[in-house]
C-alpha cells in the first residue's frame, strides 16, 4: 500500500496550513501536537501518522490505528475566538469528514457527538481537546479508516467498524483523502472562526442537523458523571450540544456525553 505523500500534501494545502508533517510511527499525534502548542507551535499545525501505538477516542478508549489503514491526524489550531466555543468544533470537523466522504462517493451521516457512521457501522471518530495557555487552542484529532481494519472490538453502542473501501469508496488513495479532508476542514474551520465559534452565525448548523442520524431517535446517553439519561434526541443547539426530550416532558441538553444505545423513533 502506497505510503502518504508528504509533498503532495503540502503542495496541494500551502495556502490552508502553516505547517503539515508525516510521521512514521507515533503515539498519538494529539498528544504530539498539545505538547506543540505548550511550546508554542504556530496555529493550523497538522500531523499525520502511519501508525499510532496509543491513539485514543472519548474518554482515553483506544482508537485502533493500524499502520497503512487509515488517516490518523492532528490539527493544532489557535483560532482566536472565546474557549466556550472550542467545544463547537467537533462538529465543524463532522461536517468535513462527511464532505470528504461524499467526495470518494461515501454517503455517511454524523452520530453526536463525534462519531461518523456509514451504514450503521463506524468509520471516523473526532476528539477536540483544549489546550490550556495565555489564548484558547485546541487540538483536533481525526481517525478515518480508509482501508479494511481486520477485527476491531465495537466500541460504546455496539456500533461495528467499516471503512471507505468496504463502502464502495471511488478511491482509496490516502493521499487523496487527507487532501479532501484537510481542504473541507481548512475551508469550514476558517467559516468558523470568522463567525467567533457561532455555528449558526457559520451557516454549519443547519448543515449538521441535517446529516445528524442521532436526531429523532431514542437515545441513551452515558453522561461524564457516569449518570445516564434517556429520552429522544430533539435538537442540536447553537453550540453543538444535544438537546433531549425526557419522558416526563421537560428538555435535557448534554454538553458532553456518549450516545451509547440509540434506537429508531
Amino acid at each position: 500500500m502506497a505510503e502518504i505523500d508528504v509533498v503532495r500534501l503540502r503542495g496541494a494545502l500551502q495556502d490552508r496550513y502553516a505547517k503539515i508533517d508525516v510521521v512514521e510511527r507515533t503515539g498519538s499525534t494529539n498528544a504530539d501536537l498539545r505538547k506543540a502548542l505548550e511550546e508554542g507551535a504556530t496555529d493550523r499545525t497538522v500531523l499525520l501518522a502511519e501508525e499510532q501505538t496509543a491513539g485514543v477516542g472519548r474518554r482515553a478508549r483506544p482508537w485502533s490505528s493500524p499502520k497503512g489503514a487509515g488517516l490518523y491526524l492532528s490539527v493544532a489550531l489557535r483560532p482566536g475566538v472565546p474557549f466556550a466555543a472550542l467545544g463547537s468544533l467537533s462538529v465543524v470537523a463532522g461536517l468535513a469528514v462527511r464532505a470528504a466522504a461524499a467526495s470518494v462517493g461515501v454517503d455517511a451521516g454524523l452520530k453526536w457527538p463525534n462519531d461518523v457512521l456509514v451504514g450503521g457501522a463506524k468509520c471516523a471518530g473526532i476528539l477536540a481537546e483544549a489546550v490550556a495557555g495565555a489564548e484558547p487552542s485546541i487540538v483536533l484529532g481525526i481517525g478515518l479508516n480508509v482501508l479494511p481494519l481486520g477485527d476491531v472490538t465495537p466500541g460504546p453502542g455496539g456500533l461495528p467498524a467499516t471503512s471507505l473501501a468496504e463502502q464502495g469508496a471511488t478511491t482509496t488513495d490516502r493521499t487523496d483523502v487527507a487532501v479532501a479532508l484537510l481542504t473541507e476542514l481548512a475551508d469550514l474551520e476558517q467559516r468558523w472562526r470568522l463567525a467567533g465559534g457561532d455555528l449558526t452565525e457559520a451557516g454549519l448548523l443547519g448543515d449538521y442537523r441535517a446529516h445528524c442520524t442521532t436526531l429523532g431517535q431514542d437515545v441513551e446517553v452515558q453522561l461524564p458523571d457516569g449518570t445516564s439519561l434517556t429520552g429522544r434526541a430533539a435538537d442540536i443547539d447553537a453550540a453543538g450540544q444535544l438537546q433531549v426530550d425526557m419522558a416526563g416532558g421537560q428538555r435535557h441538553t448534554v454538553f458532553a456525553g456518549d450516545v451509547v444505545h440509540v434506537r429508531p423513533a
